[in-house]
């Protein structure tokens, strides 16, 4: 018997992926993965209960704040605001940032409410980075004259971000989830988005390109290559254009 709050994987996808039981009705699960930023429905039958140990075997290996040169030299790293519509996955995200010293701030809205609400957080909070991101899927069949979950609400409010700040190299922005529209979300003014291949990306993808760009000189094209390989699918998952950076750097340190 498959309950609310359980651990499952689906037979039809070779239980490829985990997923938390957020809701059940009749004889559907809905379902919310772990480690992924994605939201699915199965049929119970379809499913198998996972009762090993929920873990999550990508590390992510970002040490540009330990690598800096300490040399007399001080730095400025780019501010983050990050926009989730998933909490757990927003806590996550800034926990990462608070390791790596970055000054970020987080923001829980549904992602049909990201556009309504994106100008007043921006002129708030005046970020060098904008994260919009939450959870997205493609529909075998479109619904409401779409065939993605999100990726109209992640493309309303890019547009809406625009308005604030037309500029790429003035406000950075990352936006999308599982499977989104990446050619439509870079046409709507993001310089990075999900998914160029329509797969599945880590939680954590979005805040290591943020963190990537924040610590990227702002002198400097990045390095576009190397922050893409720092995400857990690569350019599978995540892409984006070559811009400048957002860390100052000073001299000389106190």
């Amino acid at each position: 018997m498959i309950r609310i709050g359980d651990y499952v994987t689906r037979n039809s996808y070779n239980n490829d992926i985990i997923f938390k039981v957020i809701d059940i009705k009749g004889n559907v699960c809905y379902l919310k993965g772990v480690c992924v930023r994605l939201f699915a429905d199965s049929y119970i039958d379809d499913l198998r209960r996972y009762d090993g140990e929920v873990d999550d075997d990508f590390e992510a290996e970002f040490n540009d704040y330990y690598n800096l040169d300490r040399n007399e030299y001080f730095y400025l790293p780019g501010k983050i605001l990050h926009i989730d519509g998933d909490k757990e996955y927003l806590d996550k995200c800034m926990r990462f940032y608070k390791k790596n010293k970055i000054m970020a701030y987080g923001v829980y809205l549904n992602e049909g409410d990201f556009a309504d609400n994106i100008y007043d957080y921006l002129k708030k909070y005046n970020p060098d980075i904008l994260v919009i991101t939450g959870h997205d899927a493609i529909y075998r069949k479109s619904r409401n004259g779409s065939n993605y979950k999100n990726t109209d609400n992640f493309i309303r409010a890019v547009k809406e971000a625009r308005r604030f700040e037309k500029s790429h190299e003035k406000l950075l922005i990352i936006a999308g989830a599982c499977q989104s529209n990446y050619e439509e979300l870079i046409r709507a003014g993001a310089n990075f988005a999900s998914s160029p291949k329509r797969i599945n990306i880590h939680a954590l993808d979005p805040a290591i390109i943020a963190s990537s760009l924040s610590f990227s000189d702002k002198n400097d094209n990045i390095d576009l290559i190397s922050i893409l390989d720092k995400t857990k699918y690569g350019a599978d998952g995540m892409g984006g254009i070559i811009t400048k950076g957002t860390m100052y750097v000073g001299y000389p340190r106190e």
